[in-house]
């Protein structure tokens, strides 16, 4: 019990800190919602801040442990990542219907997001916006009913009319901040 103890206090720890740097850099400005990063045995990888701007959303994303190169960074349909693979947050947020790919000719879903890199030490510091994400209401709300999840892929997204970004290796459920 007190091992289970010391690491919830050392992985709060750690997402204070990360939470704290992000709000520096964010002009002292507060997250309107958030999710924890995790890997499919449950650890904390990261976490992704997001920040209401007058036309969408920013979304401040930082990660460690994630293997060195591009990775497909999304927004899922639900807000579960229950399954081992992550599948339980479903496919791609697309409330609007609108097609997958940013460079397939056509205006893509609002869950598309741009790649995110890792480093050779396993970081990721990254910052997106996207006009046709909100935080509720409107046509693309990411804290609606069934909730949203951030998902980090094994591999880089196409842009293209298929993702193929292969596995889903980090997950987290967007909550609103408190």
């Amino acid at each position: 019990m007190k091992t289970a103890s010391l690491l919830l206090a050392a992985v709060t720890a750690t997402g204070l800190a990360a939470g704290a740097h992000a709000q520096d850099a964010m002009g002292g400005q507060s997250p309107a919602a958030m999710a924890m990063l995790k890997d499919a045995e449950g650890a904390t990888v990261g976490m992704a801040e997001i920040y209401e701007t007058a036309e969408g959303v920013l979304i401040h994303v930082e990660a460690d442990g994630i293997p060195e190169g591009w990775h497909g960074f999304h927004l899922h349909e639900t807000g579960d990542c229950s399954a081992s693979d992550f599948t339980s947050a479903g496919g791609h947020y697309a409330p609007d219907g609108k097609a997958h790919g940013m460079l397939s000719g056509n205006e893509p879903h609002p869950g598309d997001l741009p790649n995110v890199y890792a480093t050779a030490d396993g970081d990721v510091a990254a910052e997106v916006t996207s006009t046709a994400l909100t935080l509720d209401g409107d046509s693309a709300p990411i804290l609606d009913d069934d909730g949203s999840a951030f998902i980090i892929h094994e591999g880089p997204d196409s842009y293209g009319e298929e993702a193929g970004a292969g596995s889903r290796i980090a997950c987290g459920v967007v909550e609103a901040a408190s």
